[in-house]
């Protein structure tokens, strides 16, 4: 019998314990909404990059930040329809972004930025 009641009282502190927990992350984010304070980019991501004469071609040659730069990488794929159709990881190369992706025709979104990554200075 007592061994009964001390596996209630353990279950019973362990239920409390979670719903502290529960009850302490929804207030964080309430909080965070209530202030109306934006997430603040990191001040790296912010930091204009220039792109090199094969990056270039495609996002233009003037410094930009690294966001901007994913994004217009991104357009470009998108306007031009390279994102493979049945698997939508991969990526097509065309002319212009061939020597971005070392001489690749097909990479993934994921290997993408580290090969684009080489071409920023």
């Amino acid at each position: 019998m007592a061994a009964k009641k001390k596996t209630a009282k353990k279950s019973a502190k362990k239920s409390a314990k979670k719903s502290a927990k529960k009850s302490a992350r929804k207030s964080a984010k309430k909080s965070a909404k209530k202030s109306g304070k934006k997430r603040v980019p990191s001040a790296a991501f912010m930091r204009p990059v220039q792109p090199d004469t094969a990056l270039s071609a495609v996002v233009g040659s003037s410094p930009i930040p690294r966001t901007e730069l994913t994004k217009k990488l991104w357009q470009y794929i998108k306007r031009n329809g390279l994102q493979d159709a049945k698997n939508r990881r991969a990526i097509n190369a065309d002319d212009k972004l061939r020597p971005v992706f070392g001489g690749r025709s097909q990479v993934t979104m994921f290997d993408m930025t580290k090969l684009v990554n080489k071409h920023v200075s």
